[in-house]
Parts: C-alpha cells; structure tokens; sequence
C-alpha cells in the first residue's frame, strides 16, 4: 500500500505550551486512521498541520505527494475536512448549505443535491441549517466535506456531544464514506468509536504519539487480567476472596466482579457452586489500552 500521508518529527509550541512534540506517524492509501488522546493532547493542532491550515515550527508532512504549507491549492480539491465547530451561512437550507461549498469547486448542483441523499438529508433538504438537530449537522457538515468527491477526508471529533442513536447512526455513514475507497482521517476522544472504525490508531498526549497499531494488536500487547461479573448476593464476596486469593474482588451492591488472569479455574468454581446468575466475562479494551499509557486523572 501507498502512504498517503507522511508526517516526520512534527513539533508546534505556544510560548511554553508544546502543542505538537515530534510527532510521525504514517497513513495509508484506503486506510481509515484514528488519532486518540485526552483534551489537550494535540490531535486538533496535529490535524490542522496536517491539513495546511497551521505552520509547524520544525517537522515535515507529505499529503498525497505534495506539502500543505505553504497553502497548496493543488491539495484542496483532493481532500475534504470537517472541522470540529460546525460553520454554516446563516438562514439558508440544508440545500443551499451544500450548494454553496459545492460551488467553490465547480460541481453541479445535482451533484451536490445527491450528496444530501448519501448522508440521509434529502427530506431535510429545504429545512435552514439552525434548525436542524445535532446529529443532522454533522452529517450536513461531512456531506459539505465530500462534495466535490475528495480522496482523503479528515473528521475532527464528528460525533461529539451527539446522543448514542446518532453517533451510531454517523458511524454508518462513516463506514460507508471509506467503503468507497476513501482515505478518512478521525480524531476523537471515544474510544468505542475508534475501536468499530478504525483499522489503525495512534494515541496521543501531551503532544506526543504514545502508541500507535491496530486496536486490537494494541489489546492484545495489554497484559491486563479478565473480567468476570455476577449478581451481587450470588455469593459472599468474603467467600469469593477466600476461594480466590489471587484475584481483585469487588461488590458494589450491583454486580460483584472478579479479576484474574485465570479465568477458567474461577469460571468453574462457580459453575460448581450454582453462581452464574448474571455472569458477564469481558477482556481488555481500547479504553484499557488508552488509560494504562494516558493516565486515570481527570483534564477539562
């Protein structure tokens, strides 16, 4: 496969705030990539960089064969970007939104017309923009971002602040915008997203890129014990801690778990004492992967 984008040693500062510090990473022609981190991390700056919209101060980046920056005109037909703010003209319709961004590059009407069909919008086609819900503006803005046919498309935390029914209902959309052969770039904070979504991931903070591979190369590298649950009163947790002396039992009233890195002995002592009610066994995570390299403290 082809790399489509090329980014080597990228560093950008704030007076002492460094924003972007030595970031590389590659991605591939097809490739649907995720870029991960807390708030504050530097994925925005990364992307923005990336895209030609930011100067790095020292690092380079190769977009389809060509630099961003200086602005490379060249570049902006073959590459869409939605943005993490949303930014429509005011009291014109979903119709005249994607006309007008349609036009900057010379696509027909009808063309930009079908485009609100691929994204679901076509019975919202004559409603003004304001009056949409959240998650109907976001894909108006991704429908904006594809409608001159780009190749590699670049999403900024699309599905932030949405509802569950409407992130999934984008994570459709998604799927379908790199099923056509399209290269898509995501940043977000989600980690479930990341892990349905995307074939490769980095993860950053602070900055810098901790880890990067597929999710679930980066799971398996996790040696991070098995979850196993059952309703709480099934059995006295003192008596699970006694059966289990090497294992981390908790009871929370709910649902009383048990860690281990030996889950078939626990599985079936408790299969032996009738104790199954409510089981529920889960491995590691993305999540898991992200807060053993990030950290557990809270950042606003």
């Amino acid at each position: 496969m082809s790399a489509t984008i090329v980014v080597e040693d990228l560093h950008k500062a704030y007076g002492d705030l460094k924003a972007v510090d030595g970031v590389s990473f590659e991605v591939q022609d097809g490739e649907f990539f995720g870029i991960l981190g807390p708030n504050g991390a530097g994925k925005t700056t990364t992307l923005e960089i990336v895209e030609g919209l930011r100067e790095p101060d020292r690092g380079s980046v190769r977009l389809l064969g060509e630099s961003p920056w200086p602005r490379n005109a060249k570049l902006l037909p073959r590459m869409g970007v939605q943005l993490q703010a949303n930014s429509f003209f005011d009291r014109l319709t979903a119709r005249e939104q994607i006309r007008t961004f349609a036009s900057l590059y010379g696509v027909p009407d009808r063309k930009a017309d079908d485009m609100l069909e691929v994204v679901g919008l076509a019975d919202k086609a004559d409603e003004r923009s304001e009056t949409l819900s959240g998650g109907q503006k976001q894909r108006l803005s991704i429908a904006c971002a594809l409608a001159h046919d780009p190749q590699l498309v670049f999403l900024d935390e699309p599905t932030a602040a949405l509802d569950p029914q409407a992130r999934r209902n984008l994570w459709d959309l998604l799927r379908d915008i790199n099923g056509q052969g399209r290269t898509v770039v995501l940043t977000t904070h989600y980690l479930d997203e990341a892990e349905t979504l995307c074939d490769r991931v980095a993860i950053m903070d602070r900055g810098r890129i901790l880890s990067s591979g597929p999710p679930a190369v980066l799971v398996r590298g996790l040696d991070a014990p098995t979850r196993i649950a059952i309703e709480s009163g099934v059995l006295p947790a003192g008596d699970v801690r006694a059966l289990f002396p090497d294992a981390t039992v908790e009871d929370d009233t709910v649902s009383l778990s048990i860690a281990t890195r030996t889950p078939a002995p626990v599985l079936a002592a408790l299969a032996e004492r009738n104790a199954l009610k409510g089981l529920s066994v889960s491995g590691a995570t993305l999540e898991d992967v992200f807060l053993e390299l990030t950290g557990r403290e809270y950042r606003a």
